[in-house]
């Protein structure tokens, strides 16, 4: 079972757009805020909101980093992720994050409890990303598990195609960033209205095995 992190496991969706008024406000030397933010600003990429705002400068990664750490202090792994993590390993299924965050920020997000529940974690810097299916192909790999056999739960048109890409089934998250028709259209099998259950639903929907089949 391989997961994207925002807006799938975290709710990081209000420190994502903290991110990115806190970084406009820096580097346009005036106040910035949420509300100001255009209305996709969540699942479009940084720097087209940057740009609509009046930025057009390249992105400085320590002051991105030091907006970022800030605001994800306001982001919370939802409640339903533990025990979704603990189930799936007590059913032997091998399980990975592919996200577009680079290692340290996964940490800022993540705490040591739910990361020692992770088989494998795939970050930005480890395989090109998303849409690309090099990241998934490179979770499955560490976990020995062949693509035919895995599913990806994603919230973003970009893990859609990236499944599909990988040969894994796609998984939408109703619960993320993006509308459920939106990850129909891109390409979900189908798309959760909610995480009840989360661990039985998947096994149930996809038939995965064990780790390894």
């Amino acid at each position: 079972m391989l997961f994207d992190l925002d807006g799938v496991l975290v709710d990081s969706r209000h420190a994502q757009l903290a991110t990115l008024a806190g970084f406009a406000t820096s580097a346009l030397g005036r106040r910035i805020t949420v509300a100001d933010l255009p209305a996709e600003a969540a699942t479009t990429p940084r720097e087209h909101v940057l740009a609509e705002l009046g930025y057009a400068g390249a992105i400085n990664q320590d002051s991105w980093d030091a907006a970022t750490a800030t605001a994800t202090l306001t982001a919370e792994v939802f409640p339903f992720v533990a025990d979704t993590l603990a189930a799936l390993r007590a059913a032997d299924v091998g399980t990975g994050i592919v996200t577009l965050r680079n290692r340290q920020r996964v940490n800022w997000l993540l705490p040591p409890g739910i990361l020692d529940l992770i088989d494998v974690v795939i970050c930005y810097e480890d395989a090109t990303p998303k849409p690309a299916a090099d990241g998934l192909l490179l979770a499955l790999d560490k976990l020995g598990v062949t693509p035919g056999d895995a599913v990806f739960v994603g919230d973003m048109e970009s893990d859609m195609h990236a499944a599909r890409a990988a040969g894994v089934t796609p998984i939408g998250s109703g619960w993320g960033f993006s509308g459920p028709s939106t990850l129909t259209r891109a390409g979900a099998v189908a798309v959760l209205p909610h995480a009840d259950d989360l661990a039985g639903t998947l096994l149930s929907l996809t038939g995965t095995g064990p780790r390894g089949t």
